[in-house]
């Protein structure tokens, strides 16, 4: 039996750009005003959109709250975890790449209030265990694991000392890139961004090995 065509369904596209275009500035207004000052009305008002019409999209405060959750993860994950895998080469490099793409983000206007997540764990980190909460933890959690993977895989390939903890170099270079995001969001130091990628380039040389101090000199 012949199958029919597929149909183009404009009205779903339209729908999906609204969506997104919703979610594009859901995630500005959290990134300023916490998940908490985010509101289905304010939401409705800025975008000129009735309330009833993003009802349709979102049923609840907390429904909202998750999608912009997920929407600012894929952001990130855009701006900062896809591109480096096109530019770098395994090992020392790629997590090189990966912290300087971190610190060209945090520097950068991609959300208006500066990093979402960042901000999201200082305001969630005090609330009730629930699907807000986790959302924002599990995103912290997943940006520590690919610290912790690249670091690994440096270490597999001879370029970090076998005996380092990927774990515990992980929990340090994402210290420093707090310590940075804080000094450049609260306290406007313009020095911020160099003290920061010079604090992460010398924890790794620290570590590394002949191999990945050769790795570190071709990424500098």
């Amino acid at each position: 039996m012949p199958t029919a065509e597929p149909r183009f369904d404009g009205r779903r596209v339209r729908g999906d750009r609204t969506h997104h275009a919703i979610l594009r500035r859901a995630v500005d207004i959290a990134s300023v005003d916490g998940l908490e000052g985010l509101t289905i009305g304010r939401l409705a008002g800025g975008l000129g959109l009735s309330k009833s019409g993003l009802f349709a999209h979102f049923g609840s405060k907390e429904e909202l709250q998750l999608s912009t959750a997920g929407a600012a993860a894929a952001i990130f994950a855009d701006e900062v975890v896809a591109p480096v895998a096109a530019r770098a080469e395994p090992g020392l490099a790629r997590l090189v790449a990966l912290l300087d793409g971190w610190c060209d983000y945090l520097r950068g206007d991609v959300f208006a209030g500066g990093c979402f997540f960042i901000a999201a764990s200082a305001e969630v980190d005090g609330w009730p265990d629930g699907p807000v909460r986790d959302a924002v933890a599990g995103q912290m959690r997943r940006w520590e694991r690919v610290l912790t993977e690249y670091a690994e895989d440096a270490r597999r390939r001879g370029e970090l000392a076998p005996d380092i903890d990927p774990a515990q170099l992980a929990f340090e270079l994402d210290a420093f890139g707090m310590a940075m995001n804080r000094a450049w969001r609260l306290h406007r130091d313009a020095t911020a961004f160099d003290r920061g990628r010079c604090a992460m380039r010398s924890r790794l040389e620290r570590d590394a090995t002949p191999a990945g101090r050769a790795s570190l000199a071709v990424a500098a």
